[in-house]
């Protein structure tokens, strides 16, 4: 499975996404890691999906803002588009335009769109959150405080990752694997869960090539 991870990754390792440019010494402090160091704070153990169910972790919420009559779905719609959408009774949205990093399409029927969860729900019950309150899993599944944990991205791509780690999928044709990778480990770090033996071997062969200046964004998530 690994060994398949490798495949085209000499290629893009050419290709410098935005969060793989080279970060000067002096921006190395808190909140902000390469790559490689945040990577090396996780911790490995094995998973236990045992019990996991959806409805454990309760989406979608009123939002950020609970009096726009938007829920935490249309907000991350609104916040990610690239032009912004017509939004109508009830936030029905309409219009606007947005792109899917995962596949690099650009979409402008907000219907076709989903709202991920970058650490899928069952990963993050099965890393760790199985042990939280239902507060905190609700804080999870709607968690807008760090923009990396939600992404609008097409139904196709959604379907593809089909709810792996990185050592099964990551996004591919385009220089997304290492934004990919890096927003994987600060979600990871940002809510204290763990990954396992196969998940920390792929992840270190970004980490030791083409990913190793990947900027890592740090937070702490909500108690």
């Amino acid at each position: 499975m690994i060994k398949n991870l490798m495949r085209g990754l000499v290629p893009l390792a050419l290709v410098l996404s935005p969060l793989a440019a080279p970060v000067p010494a002096a921006s190395a402090s808190a909140g902000v890691q390469l790559f490689p160091d945040a990577l090396a704070e996780l911790t490995e153990a094995t998973e236990d999906p045992d019990g996991y169910q959806e409805s454990a972790f309760p989406h979608w919420d009123q939002g950020l803002d609970t009096a726009d009559g938007c829920d935490t779905r249309a907000e991350v719609l609104l916040a990610e588009a690239v032009e912004a959408p017509a939004t109508g009774a009830g936030c029905a949205l309409t219009d606007g335009r947005w792109t899917s990093y995962y596949d690099g399409q650009a979409v402008t029927d907000p219907a076709l769109l989903r709202v991920d969860h970058l650490v899928p729900l069952a990963e993050a019950w099965a890393s760790g959150a199985s042990g939280w309150t239902a507060a905190r899993r609700a804080k999870y599944a709607n968690d807008q405080g760090a923009a990396a944990t939600l992404t609008a991205v097409t139904a196709r791509s959604l379907r593809a990752k089909a709810g792996q780690d990185p050592a099964a999928w990551v996004p591919d044709g385009n220089a997304a694997y290492c934004r990919y990778v890096g927003e994987w480990v600060g979600t990871k770090l940002r809510w204290g869960l763990s990954v396992d033996k196969d998940e920390m071997e792929a992840l270190k062969l970004f980490a030791d090539g083409p990913c190793e200046e990947t900027v890592v964004l740090r937070s702490t998530a909500p108690r």
